[in-house]
């Protein structure tokens, strides 16, 4: 399509012979020497938060595979206290990538630190980054018939500064960005060479995208679509009809086995475990608070413009510029010639592209797809953008530029700006991932932070504890800070470092982010800035001291919520004031600061809570406006409009990865009756007769008091949780109730399942089954107030025929199981 630049336009004689090796090898020159660039500096970088969740979710899907759990151990508790606890929804995340890391962490052998992991994991997520990097520059070099253009794609992949940094520390997003490159290369392949073979290798690729995220599915009927264009275009010809027929089963018979053999949680249930995923994708049940155009807003809250916003402040002009000019040039090569941009051609395959950068964006805002973190679960869109970018930046230098002199001048803009960006990568290390352009306003100081979600997961605490360790070379010093940023430390800065609590520390390192939580006014002993925003700042602990506006605005909370009685006397004196618990304690030790203040809120009806609400059966949240007045402590947790039922307020020590082990104390508080500890008096005051009559839960007879329900143990088992039915707001519920539990009972997870009257009923994750799993662990829809294990579990509202419930233990089996009949 584009004949080769360099017979175009050449410099002079002498520099022919340089350029030339440079054009002929340009593409691998660049990727190895980003790779070497990596090599050196992939220690640079912290942990983000989901990387502990990505290693044990690997971990219980090797598990599975070896035979040593099955998935009942996703909610089994982590022999590691440190390691995060999982919870349903991970079992469909795939392991295509994760898998692989882990068992390459056995390559350091046992005695390796995490340090060693953390570098190893990070280098082997930019050495996929660099693949996908050369299988960018082989497809623009097939697309363009043009090494110069395939090399200006190649550095537009690469040279994206929020990209660059998220393909060392995020091993989800960039990886599915890579190999959804790698399937455009070997898609262009299948439809150039037209065999069997080339097919089948597309469709393990596209089965290996489409494990990593489900979103890779659809590639299927994109290639499917397209072989129907060349049948219908080889009308007349049976036996090319017949071999496209053939080349289009083996590609979807490749992507599926692929798929599923990849995937160990689908190998029971593949149909229900596609329906779940595909549910998964569109509500995503992890609903957070981001800060957008200035405003905080629930992630299922977002306004439709909300990807394409970020996608321009933090995307570079000039990258913009080249692919929003191939975008101009796919359209309207498309309307002037529509017949031919369906044939098997670049046209079609440039169509193809345009296609995968608008439309799955387009899709997210049309289904109200759950999205968080800016634009980074799109980050797939860029490989198709760079491409047409590419294009962009060709058609301006062979169309623009008749004259020589001209093709110079552009080619020679071209260079300056791609030298800029690769400057600014390099001024930015290791900051790159809050990259914004000019778009937003990066001079006034704050601006940024108070418009934007910036430094969302907290790496630039890594870089903050190594400055810190540059300005007291001989001391050893005391931080309050991440325990997993610490741990990403090389051993001997690690070991002049100390995690300590409160004012107890030397350092306490902030995280400046939301511009609604009433600031701190210091002196700072260390101030990082990117455009002139504070991202992590290091303040001596001594030295601390809130602003007098700070103080007075919290002194009104406590003034406002002391007026009224505390709802609960505990280890905080809580008060409640229209939806908003304020937490207080006079008298509190220095270092109360560093447990963890909570709810979890339990309604009586699921249809008052949003669709995507994180767990099911509970809405739970952490205050993190804990401040500190004097003596006094304080602590504001604002609940959402819709809580209504029963609460359990709690406080929790701090593990490694955040609120973890057993809670301080927890206490039952019920917004609307009945509450919780009523369920439980109530229910215990009723003898658990067989006689007892049982209500037919597909007549939605109301029940006046829990009843016990009549459990038939399983050959002699006897139930260690009471069970008791319940009828509020029109809904069913099971309470799960012991009293004096121990820690096995509290850390044992419960199996519930559910056989509907019609299995038409059963959701579609359960699709192909008797019964809709609904396993859950203790403290997922209940927790431990006064030593009491309770937990409430709405049931579904289509008619139940029988449920099975009981304990168990992962890799041991069943602790005892009973059956409920109900009437029919």
């Amino acid at each position: 399509m584009f004949p080769p630049l360099r017979r175009i336009a050449l410099p002079p004689a002498g520099w022919r012979p340089a350029l030339n090796f440079f054009i002929d090898h340009g593409g691998l020159l660049i990727c190895l020497l980003f790779l070497l660039a990596g090599l050196a500096t992939a220690g640079d970088y912290g942990i983000n938060q989901d990387d502990p969740i990505q290693r044990a979710i690997a971990r219980a899907n090797l598990d599975y595979i070896l035979g040593r759990a099955d998935y009942h151990g996703l909610l089994a508790p982590p022999a590691d206290a440190a390691a995060p606890r999982l919870i349903p929804s991970d079992r469909y995340y795939g392991v295509a990538w994760e898998l692989p890391l882990l068992l390459a962490e056995g390559l350091l052998g046992p005695a390796a630190d995490y340090y060693q992991i953390h570098r190893l994991r990070l280098t082997l997520n930019h050495l996929l980054f660099i693949v996908g990097a050369f299988f960018c520059y082989r497809l623009a070099c097939r697309m363009f018939n043009s090494r110069p253009i395939a090399i200006l794609a190649l550095l537009l992949y690469l040279l994206h500064p929020r990209i660059y940094a998220q393909s060392f520390l995020n091993s989800k997003d960039p990886a599915f960005l890579t190999l959804l490159v790698i399937a455009l290369y070997l898609l262009e392949r299948a439809f150039r060479k037209d065999t069997a073979a080339a097919f089948i290798l597309l469709g393990a690729a596209v089965g290996i995208l489409t494990n990593l995220r489900i979103v890779g599915l659809m590639l299927i009927p994109a290639v499917l679509a397209m072989r129907g264009l060349d049948w219908r275009y080889a009308a007349g010809r049976p036996a090319q009809q017949k071999a496209i027929l053939r080349t289009a089963a083996l590609f979807a018979l490749a992507a599926a086995l692929t798929c599923y053999t990849l995937t160990p949680y689908a190998w029971t249930n593949p149909l229900g475990y596609l329906a779940a995923s595909l549910n998964l994708t569109i509500n995503h049940p992890n609903v957070v608070r981001q800060l957008f155009q200035g405003a905080t807003l629930l992630s299922n809250e977002l306004p439709p413009h909300y990807l394409p916003v970020w996608f321009a402040i933090t995307t570079p002009p000039l990258i913009m510029l080249l692919g929003f000019v191939g975008l101009a040039v796919v359209a309207v090569k498309t309307l002037r010639r529509p017949a031919v941009a369906f044939r098997n051609g670049p046209l079609r395959f440039q169509l193809l592209l345009l296609a995968a950068f608008l439309l799955p964006p387009l899709a997210a805002a049309l289904l109200g797809s759950i999205i968080y973190s800016g634009w980074r679960h799109f980050y797939f869109v860029y490989g198709p953008f760079c491409l047409l970018a590419a294009l962009g930046g060709g058609w301006l230098l062979l169309s623009l530029s008749r004259r020589r002199l001209w093709r110079l001048g552009i080619g020679g803009l071209a260079a300056l700006g791609l030298g800029l960006l690769a400057l600014q990568l390099t001024q930015l290390h290791p900051l790159q991932y809050v990259y914004f352009n000019f778009l937003v306003d990066r001079a006034t100081p704050e601006y940024l932070r108070t418009q934007y979600d910036m430094d969302y997961w907290e790496l630039a605490q890594r870089d903050a504890l190594q400055r810190l360790l540059a300005r007291h070379p001989r001391e050893t010093l005391t931080v309050r800070a991440k325990r997993r940023q610490l741990e990403t430390l090389p051993e001997r800065a690690g070991q002049r470092l100390l995690l300590a609590s409160g004012r107890n520390a030397d350092y306490e390192l902030i995280y400046r982010q939301e511009p609604h939580q009433p600031d701190l006014a210091f002196n700072s002993a260390y101030r990082r800035r990117f455009y002139n925003n504070t991202l992590i700042t290091a303040r001596p602990t001594a030295a601390a001291r809130m602003s007098d506006d700070a103080i007075a605005a919290y002194q009104e909370i406590y003034r406002q919520a002391t007026a009224n009685e505390p709802i609960i006397r505990a280890g905080y004196d809580v008060y409640l004031n229209d939806k908003r618990l304020t937490f207080v304690r006079a008298n509190c030790p220095p270092d109360s600061r560093d447990a963890w203040l909570g709810v979890r809120l339990f309604p009586h009806r699921l249809a008052t809570l949003p669709p995507t609400v994180y767990n099911p059966g509970s809405y739970a949240t952490f205050g993190n406006h804990r401040v500190r007045i004097g003596d006094l402590c304080l602590a504001v947790i604002q609940l959402p409009a819709y809580a209504q039922g029963d609460l359990i307020l709690m406080q929790r020590n701090l593990g490694n990865f955040g609120p973890g082990g057993e809670p301080l104390w927890q206490e039952l508080h019920s917004l609307s009756q009945p509450a919780l500890n009523d369920l439980l008096t109530h229910g215990r005051r009723q003898p658990q007769s067989p006689a007892a009559p049982i209500p037919n839960l597909t007549t939605g007879q109301a029940a006046a008091n829990p009843i016990p329900l009549i459990l038939n143990p399983v050959a002699g088992q006897a139930a260690a949780f009471e069970v008791f039915l319940d009828r509020a707001d029109g809904r069913h519920r099971l309470l799960y109730a012991k009293a004096n539990c121990t820690d096995a009972d509290y850390a044992t997870p419960i199996f519930l399942h559910i056989a509907p009257v019609d299995l038409a009923d059963l959701p579609p994750y359960s699709q192909g089954s008797s019964f809709e799993n609904r396993d859950f662990p203790i403290d997922y829809y209940g927790g431990r107030p006064g030593g009491d294990c309770l937990a409430v579990v709405p049931l579904p509202e289509y008619p139940i025929a029988s449920i099975r419930t009981g304990q168990f233990v992962a890799g041991q089996g069943e602790l005892w199981a009973a059956e409920l009949t109900l009437e029919p």
